[in-house]
């Protein structure tokens, strides 16, 4: 099992680095900084067990990113989580429409940003049943 952060910030990234570690989950962690970067390593890899989706993203965007994963017949069950600081509701109501299974808005405050990170892991990684890759 592995799980793919999608994540060109720096500071976001070992962020989320840090708090998966905390929670002590066996999933192998990949990073890609960007969206072509993210889409090689779901055509090389079996599906994840969860895609955490930044919007705002150099080469592809996270929207362009989300429309590829629900376009792949292999991928169409991946949970996708879009984690990004867009307060858009343009941004809210395209992700939905493209599918993704939950927007998550990061918070500017540290403690709140792993609170809400962790919780969200919790979720997709313990509570929430995925049907078997083939």
């Amino acid at each position: 099992r592995w799980m793919l952060v999608v994540e060109d910030n720096p500071d976001d990234e070992r962020l989320a680095t840090r708090t998966f570690k905390q929670t002590g989950h066996s999933e192998e962690w990949r990073v890609a900084r960007d969206g072509e970067e993210a889409l090689e390593l779901l055509k090389a890899q079996v599906p994840p067990t969860l895609v955490l989706l930044d919007l705002k993203l150099p080469r592809l965007s996270g929207v362009e990113v989300l429309t590829a994963i629900r376009d792949d017949s292999r991928l169409g069950n991946t949970p996708v989580v879009v984690l990004t600081s867009s307060d858009e509701r343009t941004d809210l109501a395209a992700c939905y429409a493209l599918g993704c299974n939950a927007f998550v808005r990061k918070p500017v405050e540290f403690h709140e940003y792993t609170k809400d990170l962790r919780t969200t892991l919790d979720f997709w990684l313990n509570v929430n049943l995925t049907p078997p890759v083939d």
